[in-house]
C-alpha cells in the first residue's frame, strides 16, 4: 500500500516542476531548503502582491528574464484544482486495495422467491383476530381429520417397537414437508416388559389361577405369598375401613378393584405402606362392562419419567451411580383377569364386606379375607429392557419473538391400538400443525411467538419421553416455553367437558371456550361451548384436579411451565374405562362419542388452537397472574385455620401463619400492580411488552420449591407439587417443629415468587 501511495507521489512531482506533494506539505524538491516546507493550505490561500519583485527591480518587459506575472484568480483555481485530484487520486487507491476481492457469481433470486422473502420481512400480521380464527375454523375440518386418522392408526405400538418406528417416521415426514424443520430427541431409557420366557403365575394353594399376559410396569420382581385379603378400590377411605373392621394386613397378598378415580400406582402405593407383600388388581364388572378375560397394562412408578434416572435426563453420554426413584414400589404388582379374580374370591373366607365394597362377579360374596383365608402366591417375573426411544418435533417459528413458544404435545405410544390414549392425539397434532403452517404460509398469518409441535414416546410408562426431555433442557426452557398444551386423551365421550390446567389459563380457557361452537351437543346450532357446559358456576362445572397420571403434569409440578389437558367424556365419568386395554380401539371410542369422533376432534382441536394462537398472537400473553390469587388465598385460609387449632393449647405459641399471609399479600400487590402498569403500557412498545411478559413468565416458574431436590422430590411445585413443601402437606403434619419449617419455607418460596413478579429488585415489595 504505502508504496503504491509513494509511485503515486513521484508522478505528481515530476508533472507539476518537480514539487513533491504530500497531504499536508508542499515541499521543494531541494531537500536541503528546508525554509520552503510550506502548508498545502497556505500555499492555495495566499494572495501574490500587486507589485512583482521584477517590477521593483527596474528590468524590462522585453528582458529575457520577464516572466507575465499571472492572474490571482487563475492561480488559485489551479492549486485548488490540484489538491482536490490528488486528495481523489490518494483515496481511490486506498479504497481499491482495501476493497478488492475476487468476484463472485451473482445470486439469482425469481420473483417468487423475492415476494417471500418481501412477505416474511413484514414482523405484524395484517389479520384480526377474527380473521385468524376463521381460518382455523376453515382448515381444521372433520373431513380432514378422519383423513389423517387412517394414516395414523396402528393395532400396536408399544415405546421402542418397530411400529412406533414408524409412526415416528410418519410424523417427522408430514413436519418436514410442511418446512418445520422437524428434529429427533434421542433417549436411553429403562423399560420394565413382561418375560416372554418365564410367564408371571398366580397361584391360591397349590392351584394355578392364571398366567396373565397383562402387567404393570416397575413392579417389584420375586416371588411373594401370604393370606388374601379384598380391599375394594385400596383407597386411604378403604383402607381405615378394613382396619377399624380388625382385618390385619401386614405380609397379605391384597386383592383390589381398579378404578378411574386413583391411579394404578397410588392403589399400590397406598396398600404398600401398610405391609402387604403383593397386590392383584383387577376389572371388575361393575365398573368395566368387558370380557372376564380382559388383561390389563398399566405402570406402578408414583412419579414420571425414567425411574431409574430420577431428576436427570437418559441421555446416551450421562454416567450416573446406581439409583432410582422413590416413587418405585418395593412390593410385587400384577394385574389378574376379572375370572382369575373370581377364583381367588371365592376361595378367602373371612368377614362379609361392606355394601360399597361389593362388586358384580357371579356367584362371589365379596368378603373380606384375611387370617381364615388360603395363601396366595404371586411370582413376577418382568424385566428391565434398555430402549432406545424417540421424541419427535417441529416449529412454527414467531416472527417478532421466536425464542419464546408455546408447545403442543402427543404421545405417540400405546399398548394395544390406544385410539383414546394415543393416535386421536398424535392426528390431531399432525392436523393442528398443517392447519397453522397453511395460515402462515398462504394466508399470511404472523405470529409472534414460536408454536413447538412434540411427538412423545413412552408415554404409558409414565410420561417418559417428555419428562425425560424436560429433565435435559429445564434451564433452556426457563421463560422460553411458556404454556403446554396436551392433546392426550381429548376425546373419550360426549356431553361434559373436563380441564386440568394452571390457574394462570383459567381466564384464556374461558374466553375460548365462548368462541368455539358447540361440538357436544345435537340440534343446537350456534351455542358455544361455554354455553353448553358452563352451568351456574364455571370453575365447578369445568376444572378439575390436575392428577399425577396426567400427561401436562411434569410440565407443571415439574418444570413451573404454565400447563393444560382438556377432554370431551361422557357425563359422569370419571375416567375413559378402556384405557390399558386392547379395547381402546375404533369401535370403541365410536361408541362412547355417538358416532362423532371426527366432530368432536375438530372441536377439542379448535379450542388447544385458538388457546395457542392467542398466546402467540398478541402483544402481551394472555396468562392471568389474578386468578393464582383466589387459588393461593383459599390454600392460606385453610392453612390458618388449621395452625389455631394446633396451637390452641398454647404450646407453638411462634406457630403463626401470619408471615405466610404477608408473603400473600405481597403476591396480591405485585399482580395488582402489574395490571395497572398493563393499562400505562403502549401495546406497540416492543421493549415494554417484553418486560411485561418477563414478569408474567416468572410466576410459574418461582411457585417451584428452590429447597428441595429434583432427585428426590421430582414434583416440587408449592400447589400441585407432592412433598413435604408443599401447603397441602401443611395441612395434614402432625410434628409442631416439621410445622415450622415447612411454613417458613412454603412463606419465602410464595414471597419469591411475589419478588418475581413485581420485576425490578427496587420495585419489590418489602413489607415481611
Amino acid at each position: 500500500m504505502a508504496a503504491t501511495i509513494n509511485q503515486a507521489r513521484l508522478a505528481l512531482s515530476k508533472m507539476f516542476n518537480s514539487e513533491r506533494y504530500s497531504h499536508f506539505t508542499l515541499q521543494s524538491d531541494e531537500e536541503g531548503d528546508e525554509g520552503s516546507q510550506v502548508e498545502v493550505e497556505v500555499r492555495l490561500s495566499d494572495d501574490v502582491d500587486d507589485h512583482a519583485p521584477s517590477e521593483q527591480m527596474g528590468q524590462p518587459r522585453g528582458s529575457p528574464s520577464y516572466r507575465p506575472r499571472p492572474q490571482q484568480n487563475n492561480r488559485k483555481v489551479c492549486y485548488l484544482a490540484l489538491g482536490t485530484l490528488f486528495i481523489f487520486i490518494i483515496g481511490y487507491l486506498i479504497g481499491y486495495v482495501s476493497h478488492h476481492s475476487p468476484r463472485k457469481e451473482p445470486i439469482t433470486c425469481d420473483s417468487e422467491q423475492e415476494v417471500g422473502v418481501a412477505e416474511e420481512a413484514v414482523v405484524e400480521s395484517s389479520l384480526s383476530w377474527n380473521d385468524i380464527t376463521s381460518l382455523l375454523a376453515q382448515r381444521l375440518t372433520p373431513d380432514a381429520f378422519n383423513s389423517r386418522l387412517s394414516d395414523v392408526e396402528q393395532p400396536d405400538h408399544v415405546a421402542g417397537s418397530s411400529a412406533d418406528g414408524i409412526l415416528e417416521y410418519h410424523v417427522f415426514d408430514s413436519f418436514k414437508s410442511l418446512e418445520m424443520e422437524p428434529w429427533t430427541d434421542i433417549h436411553y431409557v429403562q423399560l420394565q416388559t413382561a418375560n416372554s420366557q418365564k410367564p408371571n403365575r398366580v397361584l391360591i394353594g397349590q392351584e394355578e389361577v392364571g398366567q396373565p399376559k397383562g402387567y404393570l410396569a416397575y413392579s417389584a420382581t420375586g416371588k411373594a405369598q401370604g393370606k388374601a385379603v379384598y380391599g375394594n378400590y385400596g383407597s386411604q377411605e378403604d383402607l381405615m375401613l378394613l382396619q377399624t373392621l380388625k382385618v390385619e394386613l401386614n405380609g397379605t397378598v391384597i386383592l383390589l378393584r381398579a378404578t378411574g378415580q386413583i391411579s394404578l400406582a397410588q392403589q399400590v402405593a397406598n396398600v404398600a405402606a401398610l405391609g402387604v407383600s403383593a397386590v392383584l388388581i383387577y376389572l371388575d364388572p361393575k365398573d368395566y362392562k368387558f370380557q372376564p378375560t380382559t388383561e390389563l397394562y398399566g405402570h406402578v412408578h408414583l412419579g414420571s419419567g425414567d425411574p431409574f434416572t430420577p431428576g436427570f435426563p437418559s441421555f446416551n453420554h450421562t454416567q450416573f451411580p446406581p439409583t432410582q426413584s422413590s416413587g418405585l414400589p418395593t412390593v410385587l404388582a400384577q394385574s389378574i383377569t376379572a375370572a382369575s379374580a373370581a377364583k381367588i374370591l371365592t376361595r378367602i373366607g373371612g368377614l362379609e364386606s361392606p355394601l360399597s365394597f361389593k362388586g358384580s362377579l357371579d356367584n362371589v360374596k365379596y368378603t373380606l379375607g384375611g387370617a381364615s383365608s388360603e395363601d396366595v402366591t404371586v411370582e413376577v417375573n418382568n424385566v428391565l429392557q434398555d430402549t432406545e426411544i424417540h421424541n419427535v418435533f417441529g416449529v412454527i417459528k414467531g416472527f417478532a419473538e421466536p425464542d419464546r413458544y408455546v408447545l403442543l404435545g402427543a404421545q405417540r405410544d400405546a399398548w394395544g391400538p390406544g385410539y383414546a390414549k394415543a393416535t386421536v392425539g398424535t392426528t390431531l397434532l399432525l392436523e393442528l400443525a398443517r392447519a397453522v403452517s397453511e395460515m402462515v404460509h398462504k394466508d399470511g398469518f404472523r405470529p409472534r411467538r414460536s408454536l413447538v409441535f412434540a411427538s412423545w414416546s413412552a408415554g404409558e410408562y409414565g410420561g417418559v419421553g417428555s419428562t425425560e426431555w424436560l429433565e435435559g433442557f429445564f434451564s433452556s426452557l426457563d421463560r422460553r416455553a411458556f404454556t403446554y398444551i396436551s392433546l392426550d386423551g381429548v376425546v373419550t365421550g360426549h356431553g361434559e367437558f373436563k380441564v386440568s390446567a394452571s390457574p394462570l389459563l383459567y381466564s384464556l380457557l374461558e374466553s375460548t371456550m365462548k368462541e368455539v361452537k358447540n361440538p357436544i351437543g345435537f340440534g343446537e346450532s350456534g351455542k358455544s361451548l361455554y354455553d353448553k357446559v358452563s352451568g351456574v358456576n364455571f370453575e365447578k362445572a369445568v376444572f378439575e384436579p390436575m392428577k399425577m397420571e396426567d400427561s401436562a403434569y411434569p410440565f407443571l409440578a415439574s418444570s413451573g411451565i404454565p400447563s393444560l389437558s382438556f377432554r370431551f367424556a361422557s357425563q359422569g365419568s370419571e375416567a375413559y374405562p378402556y384405557y390399558g386395554t386392547s379395547l381402546d380401539n375404533k369401535d370403541h371410542l365410536g361408541y362412547a362419542t355417538a358416532h362423532r369422533l371426527s366432530f368432536l376432534a375438530t372441536g377439542a382441536g379448535l379450542v388447544a388452537g385458538q388457546l395457542a394462537l392467542r398466546l402467540v398472537h398478541d402483544h402481551v400473553l394472555s396468562l392471568d397472574v389474578q386468578r393464582y390469587r383466589t387459588v393461593l388465598s383459599q390454600s392460606v385460609v385453610k392453612i390458618n385455620q388449621r395452625l389455631k387449632q394446633v396451637t390452641r393449647d398454647g404450646s407453638a405459641e411462634s406457630l403463626s401463619a401470619r408471615w405466610l399471609i404477608m408473603a400473600l399479600g405481597s403476591y396480591s400487590r405485585a399482580a395488582t400492580d402489574l395490571n395497572t402498569d398493563l393499562l400505562n403500557t403502549d401495546l406497540t412498545d416492543t421493549l415494554a411488552c417484553h418486560n411485561i411478559n418477563d414478569r408474567i413468565m416468572r410466576v410459574e416458574h418461582n411457585l417451584l420449591s428452590p429447597y428441595v431436590s429434583p432427585k428426590e422430590v421430582p414434583f416440587r411445585h408449592l400447589l400441585f407439587g407432592r412433598g413435604s413443601h408443599t401447603l397441602a402437606a401443611l395441612l395434614e403434619g402432625e410434628d409442631r417443629e416439621v410445622l415450622r419449617t415447612q411454613l417458613a419455607l412454603a412463606t419465602w418460596t410464595l414471597q419469591g415468587c411475589a419478588n418475581a413478579l413485581s420485576g425490578d429488585i427496587w420495585d419489590s415489595d418489602n413489607q415481611m
